[in-house]
C-alpha cells in the first residue's frame, strides 16, 4: 500500500501507534476477546476496528453499556495489558510508515499520540526498535479527553513547540481522523493489512 501525503510543508510528523505503526489490531482484537470471555461479553469486530483509537477505559465503559454489564474497568485494563504483553513478540511494523518515519527521523520532530496506555505504547515501540525516534509521546494518561476529542493531538504540537496546522497526522481509525481534524491537522489514512480490500 502507498500512502497518500498530502501536499504541503509540513514542520512535524505525528503518528498513532497500534494499527499505523504497528500492525497489532489484531492481536489487541484476540487480547480483547480473551479477557472478555471472562465476563461473557460480546465485542464484534467490526465495531472494534470502528472504535480504534479511542482510550481503553472508554472502550470498556461503552462495552457496559451496550451489554448491559458492570465490568471492572481497572481490573479489565490490568488483565489485557498483561496478556499483550506476553503477546508482543507476535507484532510486525507496518512498513510503509516505518519508511515514513525513517525518512523523516532528524529532519522534523516526530510524536507519537496514542489512546493506549503508555507502557502499552513504550513496550511496543521497544519491540520494533524505533521508540528513540520520537521526541515525545502522548497516551491515554496526559489529556482527559481522548480521541475523537482534539486535545491528544494538540498536546503533541504544544509539546513540539510546532504549530497544529503544520503537524501531518498518520492514522487507522475514525476517532483519530476526527481528532486530527478538531485539532486543525491535515491526516494520512493508514489501512492494516487485514483491512485491505474490504
Amino acid at each position: 500500500m502507498t500512502l497518500e501525503i498530502p501536499q504541503g510543508e509540513y514542520a512535524a510528523y505525528l503518528f498513532d501507534c497500534d494499527g499505523t505503526i504497528a500492525d497489532s489490531m489484531p492481536l489487541h482484537y484476540r487480547v480483547w476477546c480473551e479477557v472478555l470471555s471472562r465476563w461473557s461479553c460480546d465485542f464484534p469486530e467490526p465495531l472494534f476496528y470502528e472504535w480504534a483509537g479511542v482510550p481503553i477505559a472508554e472502550v470498556v465503559s461503552r462495552l457496559n453499556t451496550r451489554n448491559g454489564l458492570n465490568m471492572p474497568i481497572s481490573e479489565v485494563l490490568e488483565q489485557r495489558e498483561e496478556i499483550y504483553f506476553r503477546s508482543l513478540p507476535l507484532v510486525q511494523p507496518i512498513p510503509e510508515v516505518i519508511e515514513q518515519i525513517d525518512l523523516n527521523y532528524g529532519k522534523i520532530p516526530l510524536a507519537v499520540v496514542s489512546g493506549s496506555p503508555r507502557e502499552s505504547v513504550v513496550r511496543t515501540l521497544k519491540t520494533l526498535g524505533v521508540l528513540e525516534r520520537f521526541q515525545t509521546l502522548v497516551t491515554a494518561e496526559d489529556t482527559l479527553r481522548g480521541k475523537p476529542a482534539p486535545d491528544p493531538y494538540l498536546l503533541a504540537a504544544e509539546r513540539l513547540g510546532i504549530e497544529p496546522a503544520r503537524c501531518l497526522v498518520f492514522e487507522d481509525g475514525e476517532a483519530g481522523f476526527r481528532s486530527a481534524e478538531a485539532a486543525g491537522m491535515k491526516w494520512v489514512r493508514v489501512v492494516s493489512p487485514q483491512l485491505r480490500g474490504r
